[in-house]
């Protein structure tokens, strides 16, 4: 964990880039309480400590299946594909410990983000670990790592003197991940350099949960000194972006890009990290 002292910082963004009904804008200054997050998105191994210790299964276990990209699943093993994103395939058997299906394993990816994990059960981890998910505000601060309304933690280029600062997607989406980054799937949590506050691979890699309700424009009037999103809602948020995003379909890689999904999702790209109050 890093303790970061907090203080005003400039939220959101109205970059071209985002996505209207995301509602990242408009951009305010919001203020935060001193609070402490982890510098990793929470890994295999932690998460197997968790279910062994805990006796707990993921809601992706006692459905029976997740969402699996199709080009990580051989054809035999592709069930029905997710509604308007044909690259979403259901697997019979795929959940946190068999990422790409029942004969994967998280065996040989200790250090690779728990993936299959739903907000619901990332919401079980923290509270038997004695963490709580950082709130939207939270992550974001956490994620820029100083700098004030920059595109990304290192600056405004996406791949500064063509280095790859992030895992993401190169090639053309969905059909071919050139890799060009090392990765064409989740990398170790510790990937590519930290930022500003010591935080790895908040942008790309993994989607990560966060505490609040998703809402394109609760935040326009909402109060501006620890903010924690609408009071109820169908949606949690999600922030960072992962290794599928690309810049024609999901320029969401980005510090203040955000998105919402139900609270009972499980894919192969959700992740998270964990917060705690000082």
């Amino acid at each position: 964990m890093v303790r970061l002292e907090g203080g005003p910082f400039r939220m959101g963004s109205e970059s071209a880039e985002s996505f209207p009904t995301d509602g990242e804008g408009p951009v305010r200054q919001v203020t935060l309480s001193a609070f402490c997050i982890s510098k990793y998105a929470v890994t295999n191994e932690q998460f197997a400590g968790f279910a062994r210790k805990a006796g707990y299964r993921t809601e992706a276990e006692c459905f029976g299946w997740s969402f699996v990209f199709r080009n990580h699943v051989p054809e035999p093993l592709r069930g029905p594909s997710m509604p308007g994103t044909p690259w979403w395939v259901r697997v019979d058997g795929a959940d946190w410990a068999h990422p790409e299906g029942p004969d994967s394993s998280v065996g040989d990816r200790p250090h690779h983000p728990a993936v299959h994990v739903s907000w619901n059960d990332a919401l079980a981890y923290c509270a038997w670990a004695g963490y709580r998910l950082p709130t939207e505000a939270e992550w974001e601060y956490a994620a820029r790592g100083g700098p004030d309304q920059k595109t990304y933690p290192w600056g405004d280029e996406l791949t500064p003197e063509g280095r790859h600062m992030c895992n993401i997607w190169q090639g053309t989406f969905p059909d071919a991940d050139l890799g060009e980054d090392g990765f064409t799937t989740a990398a170790p949590v510790d990937s590519f350099a930290p930022n500003g506050f010591g935080l790895f691979n908040a942008i790309g890699n993994t989607w990560e949960w966060c505490a609040d309700y998703f809402d394109p424009f609760w935040h326009v009037d909402a109060a501006r000194r620890d903010p924690v999103g609408p009071p109820s809602g169908i949606t949690r948020v999600m922030k960072g972006g992962s290794y599928l995003c690309h810049e024609s379909y999901c320029r969401r890689y980005r510090n203040a890009a955000r998105a919402g999904t139900s609270p009972d999702t499980s894919t192969g790209h959700i992740g998270f990290r964990v917060a705690r109050d000082v």
